[in-house]
């Protein structure tokens, strides 16, 4: 189930989103922390399945468009399906036309959406 962020879950979001390459830099990850907690346009949501907070995906909205920033699964859960059922979720969202990638996930965004 795709739950929106909280400021009582940072410290889980940004364990899961330090599994991002580009986020391992304690600067850069409480930056992205900051956008998502500060630009309207930026929302974060995780991902929990049987009482257990497994991933995350961060978007940002531009109209009817959805740009994932963001995914990621903890390690131990990857190959489940969790990243497809996270972007099957954004899609679903009110005003969710269409999702699109940045160039860091959009090898992955593309594999998730053909399987829908």
């Amino acid at each position: 189930m795709l739950c929106r962020y909280k400021k009582a879950l940072e410290k889980l979001a940004m364990g899961l989103l330090s599994f991002n390459p580009e986020q391992k830099d304690l600067k850069k990850l409480r930056e992205t922390m900051c956008c998502y907690e500060t630009e309207e346009t930026w929302q974060l949501y995780l991902w929990k399945q049987n009482d257990e907070y497994l991933g995350l995906i961060g978007v940002q909205h531009d109209g009817d468009v959805a740009y994932v920033q963001h995914v990621s699964v903890m390690p131990s859960h990857r190959g489940e399906g969790i990243a497809r059922r996270m972007v099957e979720a954004v899609e679903a969202l009110p005003n969710v036309t269409r999702i699109e990638s940045v160039k860091a996930n959009q090898s992955l965004i593309e594999k998730c959406i053909k399987q829908l």
